[in-house]
């Protein structure tokens, strides 16, 4: 089919403008020109056909041009042709109108564009020229206590950057931030909005600059089923986005959020040890059945998993064949948790009489690595006690959970290999829907072992809890009270609710050996929930995001966490005293502690004094990793933390 030429200049003419600003400034620019130069042009053949029409002042043509100039900028200059003849001041009139309509658009278009250009910068549209930064991508509530974490990390850097790339406004990330951290110290944090699963936009971030990469859940546990396969598939997205952005071969560490194990799976399939899926939900379901059966727990996990007190680290030294009993006393600051090399992968309390090799390289656990130094000579030697020989006794509990959400289904799922046959669950929850019906029923065809039983009754009313006796369980587990709340203020609130109704129930109780335990969403929550008399609270958010953090520093640190989380590996447990010493109370050394517990193959990291459990500014009791010449003394209501196969 043929066009005509009108067509073919038309439409050459809209792609031209289609170009964007540059085009369509130089075609205004251009037109202005053109009717320049016809009514310069009009008024010269006018002058030539009659010389008369000429100014009385007037002088050469270049005087025309000039006038004709100023009346077409500024149409105030039509004034210098007052005393010009009527046709003359024709081309006036042209000069000055179409200046008017010309500049008009080019003020418009110039306004248009600078307004433009603000707002990409109010929206952080521009280019990121950051280098090696901590790119995180995506947004959710963790990111705040995230930057937290790497603010800490980054202290002994002189600068440092965190660049966050999500969909959300520019401007609300920024009002949070500045809200929620006002003191970044020396990390710099720069927001930008764009698809983070875009190449364009990863670019635009510098990604082949950046130090790690953390890629966020765009949505939360509580949502449903739909938008968390969109998260994961964004999340997946994102990552072969990235590969695409380093020329296919990732050489960053990317520590990725992802709810379902399909898509974890799928990750899987890139076979690179860099880049690591994290079911964050499952990790929380592990504590918490940690934390029911030992209390103190997420004290530890909160010193240990952040960058603020003790950490873990990876080291390497001349070991000269140092067996691993006698490891420890070859540090002034530090506690071998394990040992790792290529061959083997990591091994957590290896063998005593394991003697390390050149190539091992050791886990441990110290106030900083510029602290860790191996000295080729002991240190010191612990003094020789008699272990009690006491264990405690797998046996069933009754459990009572107020509320739901899926962390309590790994809970279940996580207790069937602590607690033996005939323990107990209550679960209450206020109108439960079909959905959660039919979880219970899968649990209980799964789990015929344990009572499993969902009763229709709201927490959040005292005569409720009074009506089902909760201090006559072993441990009370507060979860969400609404399947569909996703804010996480509203959820702690609910738990605030019911810890003041039952501390209400507990003063009319004389003897009470239940343990409280309740999940925290909100970091900002902890001093509130510290004044309910709770024994243990996890901090969801907080812990996460300092497993995400630690990751994107460390990513072989993630061996040390499958091992910590799995059914059948080494596990941080509070053990009694009373399992360790015969006689109280035991004035001993910290390293005699650590010899003690050597002989129940354990790994000693630190004590819990009993007496401070509930006091938040003594970190409710529990101390890590003293010095190994410290004297202590151990009571009969103290506890060891340990590292153990289990937690008899």
């Amino acid at each position: 089919m043929g066009f005509s030429f009108k067509e073919r200049i038309k439409y050459r003419f809209e792609r031209y403008l289609s170009k964007g600003g540059a085009s369509i400034f130089m075609s205004l620019f251009v037109l202005f020109l053109i009717l320049f130069i016809i009514i310069i042009g009009v008024r010269f053949f006018m002058l030539k056909a009659n010389p008369d029409l000429g100014h009385p002042e007037h002088t050469t043509f270049w005087d025309d041009i000039w006038k004709t100039w100023l009346q077409m900028t500024d149409p105030g200059n039509m004034n210098q042709d007052n005393e010009a003849p009527t046709w003359l001041k024709i081309t006036s009139i042209l000069a000055g109108v179409v200046g008017v309509v010309i500049l008009s658009m080019l003020i418009a278009f110039i306004t248009t564009t600078l307004e433009n250009v603000f707002y990409n910068f109010r929206k952080g549209r521009g280019k990121v020229i950051e280098d090696d930064h901590t790119l995180i991508l995506g947004w959710n509530e963790r990111v705040v206590d995230i930057i937290r974490e790497l603010i800490i990390a980054n202290e002994s850097e002189r600068k440092a950057s965190v660049v966050i790339l999500s969909r959300e406004d520019k401007e609300e990330m920024d009002d949070l931030i500045a809200k929620r951290l006002p003191q970044t110290k020396s990390t710099r944090v720069v927001t930008t909005t764009g698809d983070y699963a875009n190449i364009n936009e990863l670019n635009r971030v510098n990604i082949s600059g950046a130090k790690s990469v953390i890629l966020l859940a765009n949505c939360s546990e509580s949502s449903s089923d739909d938008e968390k396969v969109e998260s994961d598939v964004q999340s997946v997205k994102a990552i072969m986005a990235m590969i695409s952005c380093q020329g296919g071969q990732n050489k960053l560490p990317i520590i990725a959020e992802i709810f379902s194990e399909e898509k974890r799976r799928l990750i899987s399939f890139f076979n690179d040890e860099n880049i690591i899926a994290l079911d964050s939900w499952d990790i929380m379901g592990k504590l918490l059945v940690q934390t029911s059966l030992t209390s103190g727990l997420e004290m530890v996990y909160n010193e240990i998993l952040s960058f603020d007190g003790c950490e873990v680290y990876f080291h390497h030294a001349n070991w000269n064949g140092v067996t691993f009993k006698d490891l420890p006393f070859h540090f002034v600051d530090g506690i071998p948790l394990g040992v790792y090399n290529e061959k083997d992968g990591l091994r957590l309390r290896p063998d005593a009489d394991y003697s390390l090799v050149p190539e091992d390289q050791i886990i441990i656990l110290a106030e900083d690595d510029s602290t860790i130094n191996y000295e080729a000579s002991k240190i010191m030697s612990p003094v020789e006690l008699e272990l009690s020989g006491k264990k405690l006794e797998q046996k069933s509990k009754n459990v009572l959970i107020l509320g739901w959400h899926n962390v309590a289904e790994i809970f279940i799922h996580e207790s069937s290999d602590y607690l033996t046959k005939g323990t107990k669950v209550d679960i209450l929850f206020n109108e439960p829907n079909d959905f959660l019906k039919d979880k219970v029923d899968s649990l209980k065809q799964e789990y015929p072992d344990f009572e499993i039983v969902l009763h229709d009754s709201d927490p959040l009313k005292l005569e409720n809890l009074e009506k089902v006796n909760p201090f006559s369980y072993d441990n009370i587990i507060i979860l969400s009270q609404d399947l569909n709340e996703l804010r996480a203020d509203k959820i702690d609130s609910d738990t605030l609710i019911i810890l003041l109704l039952l501390r209400n129930i507990k003063k009319e109780e004389e003897q009470i050996e239940t343990k409280i335990i309740t999940q925290v969403l909100n970091s900002e929550n902890q001093e509130i929930i510290t004044q309910t008399d709770v024994d243990d609270f996890i901090i969801s958010n907080k812990l996460i995001t300092m497993i995400l953090a630690q990751l994107s520093e460390e990513p072989l640190i993630k061996m040390l966490y499958d091992d910590l989380f799995s059914e059948d590996g080494s596990e941080i447990y509070v053990k009694p005293a009373d399992l360790y010493f015969k006689e109280f109370p035991a004035k001993v050394t910290f390293g005699d502690i650590i010899g003690l517990a050597a002989k129940r193959e354990e790994v000693c990291l630190g004590i819990r004094k009993g007496n401070k459990s509930k006091d938040a500014n003594s970190n409710f009791g529990v101390t890590l990793n003293l010095p190994k010449n410290q004297q202590v003394e151990i009571e009969k209501g103290d506890f060891l933390v340990v590292l153990s196969e289990d937690e008899l």
